[in-house]
């Protein structure tokens, strides 16, 4: 059995995030950009959160990057402090080996140790099951659906939000 490592980041594994990241622009609808963004600006995307103290994880197997996570914040303004939004991109070759499980439990486990209290998917196009399913069996509850509010690869895209909450989530004050 080939084992997947869940480690922190570095800035040594930008050139593999940036290309499992242009996959997913260039032939998904699980984000909404459309050109892929290059190393520098990834680079960037990554120092921001990680110098923040956001988690933003890597999952390796066989001494590859083959898939990543990371959460920032919901919202930028200041009551949204402690509700965080997730992001998990793997390796087209990767997906449905349990690369996306590891990584989301990592993050999960990782956002509610440093007190965070929720966390929100935005999941681009109501037709990626396997992400809502990968979220559903995390604990996330589907919230509601945004109709047609994306478009892309000449079709109107939804957008998919689900909520799960970290630690005591909402039963006490931070």
């Amino acid at each position: 059995m080939i084992q997947t490592v869940i480690r922190l980041a570095t800035v040594a594994d930008i050139p593999a995030i940036t290309a499992i990241y242009a996959h997913a622009v260039q032939h998904g609808t699980a984000t909404f950009e459309i050109d892929p963004p290059n190393e520098s600006e990834m680079a960037h995307r990554f120092r921001a959160l990680a110098e923040a103290g956001f988690p933003y994880l890597v999952a390796e197997r066989d001494r590859e990057v083959r898939g990543y996570a990371y959460a920032g914040l919901y919202r930028t303004r200041i009551a949204y402090r402690y509700t965080l939004e997730d992001s998990i991109y793997v390796a087209p070759d990767c997906q449905g080996r349990g690369i996306g499980r590891a990584l989301i439990n990592h993050l999960l486990s990782q956002a509610s140790a440093c007190g965070f209290r929720q966390m929100i998917a935005v999941i681009g196009d109501s037709k990626q099951a396997a992400s809502i399913a990968l979220h559903r069996a995390a604990g996330f509850q589907m919230v509601g659906t945004f109709a047609a509010v994306g478009f892309k690869f000449g079709r109107w895209l939804d957008t998919v939000l689900m909520q799960r909450p970290l630690g005591p989530g909402a039963t006490t004050p931070p």
